[in-house]
């Protein structure tokens, strides 16, 4: 059973965001630039495209730029809602993507009872946005994804498998904190959180920047169980 009446303890948990914004305001374009081939988000949207109805409305979860996802879904003909932490990366996907509306918040404040309400969705994209949290707030965010569903909704996200939480990282000229897991302990927080993973798929990337280094990345393509 999923309990969504989890606000206290998002309370509890929640990171002060300030310096991950604001590291993400200073990146700006460059971040397209230092990740230029991004084919597992690009197919895990085509997932998304071949499974969704005419006009479905999807959130793009950490959106950054709006480059590919946001685009690739409004140019498919769904309603795109994207949202994300940096008010700069909202600014460039709202220039990028004018067919999608843009919202500057923390997925935090979407949490049942929380600050914000953008209403229900039949998908939810979250790419390498959920490695942005510490793990003790990763299953409260899952959690908060599912309550955005309509039921039998679907959840595409990628991760960068490593065994690590909160740590800091050099990135593009700043520094971000990053958690992972392994895929063993990525899939028993995904089914915790109630998700069926439907497809997975993993890249070995590495970036066109020489302070990122080499990553694994895993992508799942999720439903909502009912």
């Amino acid at each position: 059973m999923i309990n969504s009446n989890h606000g206290a303890d998002y309370e509890s948990v929640l990171r002060d965001r300030k310096g991950q914004a604001e590291a993400f305001d200073a990146i700006g374009d460059r971040y397209d630039e230092a990740f230029p081939h991004k084919e597992g988000q690009v197919t895990a949207g085509d997932w998304l495209i071949g499974s969704l109805r005419e006009g479905a409305r999807v959130l793009d979860l950490g959106c950054g730029t709006g480059v590919p996802t946001a685009r690739q879904l409004a140019d498919a003909g769904f309603e795109v809602v994207g949202a994300d932490l940096s008010a700069r990366m909202v600014e460039l996907a709202s220039g990028y993507v004018p067919g999608a509306t843009f919202h500057q918040l923390d997925l935090a404040d979407l949490r049942p009872g929380g600050p914000r309400d953008l209403g229900r969705f039949d998908a939810v994209a979250a790419f390498f946005s959920l490695l942005m949290l510490p793990r003790a707030e990763i299953p409260l965010a899952l959690r908060t994804v599912r309550h955005l569903l309509v039921p039998g909704g679907l959840f595409v996200l990628s991760m960068v498998e490593a065994d690590v939480d909160d740590f800091a990282i050099p990135f593009l000229g700043n520094t971000i904190r990053v958690s992972g897991y392994l895929k063993e302990d990525l899939h028993k927080v995904i089914a915790e959180a109630g998700f069926e993973i439907v497809k997975e798929t993993s890249y070995t990337y590495a970036p066109a920047v020489t302070d990122v280094p080499p990553e694994e990345q895993v992508f799942l393509c999720c439903r909502r169980c009912d």
